[in-house]
């Protein structure tokens, strides 16, 4: 049975499935935006843990326990700078999203929810981010049949309609 993917507009903190997705900087010690509010969600446990990983590479994904989050864990991944979309910012966003996906399935994982990443502070055109980020999963979960759900946890109204849309369309 293939994955169901969905949009919802929610605080992703807030969610109780096996993985929340966390649009992490390089470092993973916390930041702004997503980042800092699963931060804050998960309290110090989660800070005292990811010093031990040596930050994350741009498209590259690591995973860590929820501690106080109702998800299970929390997969951190860095999304890409927009430039100009010249720079390898499209691959390097859909790396995020497989490496993600990747990780959750070698973890036994069968529900994970994303944020709108590299959308916020990164400067990533939500109309671009979007497409590149429902292909990539799409693709990936063709390879990945543990995936039972995706969730697109989008932060406002409008991207929450933009997400269904394109939902619609790639299930089509």
């Amino acid at each position: 049975m293939p994955a169901t993917l969905r949009a919802i507009c929610a605080d992703i903190t807030t969610l109780s499935v096996d993985a929340i997705v966390n649009a992490a900087n390089n470092t993973l010690l916390g930041g702004g935006g997503v980042d800092g509010a699963i931060h804050r969600a998960a309290g110090p446990e989660l800070l005292a843990y990811c010093h031990t990983l040596n930050g994350c590479a741009t498209g590259e994904a690591k995973i860590t326990p929820g501690f106080r989050l109702p998800a299970r864990h929390v997969i951190h991944t860095v999304g890409p700078v927009w430039r100009d979309g010249k720079h390898g910012e499209p691959a390097l966003l859909a790396a995020c999203y497989r490496h993600a996906l990747k990780l959750a399935a070698q973890s036994g994982l069968e529900t994970i929810a994303f944020p709108c990443i590299s959308t916020g502070v990164y400067g990533y055109p939500p109309d671009l981010a979007a497409p590149c980020a429902l292909r990539a999963v799409r693709e990936e979960l063709a390879r990945l049949p543990s995936i039972r759900e995706v969730i697109f946890c989008c932060f406002s109204e409008e991207e929450r309609t933009r997400y269904e849309s394109l939902c619609e369309i790639f299930l089509a």
